[in-house]
């Protein structure tokens, strides 16, 4: 039974309220960057005696790409539930990549603060664009999961005709 047909509601036409995927874009713009991070230096050595070597986000740490990738698993996932999802968003969905990006820019934080691996390869190891260009993608994936979570998703809630937001 749809809305219109049920007699104790009226006939005020409700349509569910659907989530705006401005968040959605603003995610997939921090994916798209932080995807590229892996590609570009993250660190230097600058041991003496040997010359000075860049070492790219995928030769530094196998997590860099690993979480690259997830961004991209739920990119494309968000990108299905828009579709399939009667208000356009699954929440669980969204909250779970704002965790994964949060992650990412601990990440990426804690690699400026002190390179993981030096210490266990015996480098010296200066940091490079990558860590930031993957900060940058991880803060702008983070904010987009969370516009696109605080959108309407399983709320029990519908617009009215004239645009208002009412509980039923």
């Amino acid at each position: 039974m749809s809305h219109t047909d049920n007699p104790t509601r009226g006939t005020t036409t409700a349509t569910p309220a659907r989530a705006r995927t401005t968040g959605l874009v603003v995610a997939a713009i921090g994916i798209v960057i932080f995807n590229v991070a892996p590609f570009i230096a993250w660190v230097s050595t600058t041991d003496e005696g040997t010359e000075r070597t860049e070492v790219t986000g995928y030769e530094t740490d196998s997590l860099i790409p690993f979480i690259a990738y997830l961004g991209i698993g739920l990119l494309l996932s968000m990108i299905y539930a828009t579709r399939r999802a009667s208000r356009g968003q699954h929440r669980g969905l969204s909250l779970v990549s704002m965790a994964v990006a949060l992650a990412a820019v601990l990440q990426c934080l804690v690699f400026a603060i002190d390179s993981m691996g030096g210490l266990e390869r015996g480098y010296d190891l200066d940091i490079q664009a990558g860590v930031f260009v993957g900060l940058v993608g991880a803060i702008v994936w983070s904010v987009g999961s969370g516009l696109l979570a605080k959108e309407v998703e399983g709320d029990d809630r519908l617009d009215d005709d004239r645009g208002t937001v009412r509980a039923h």
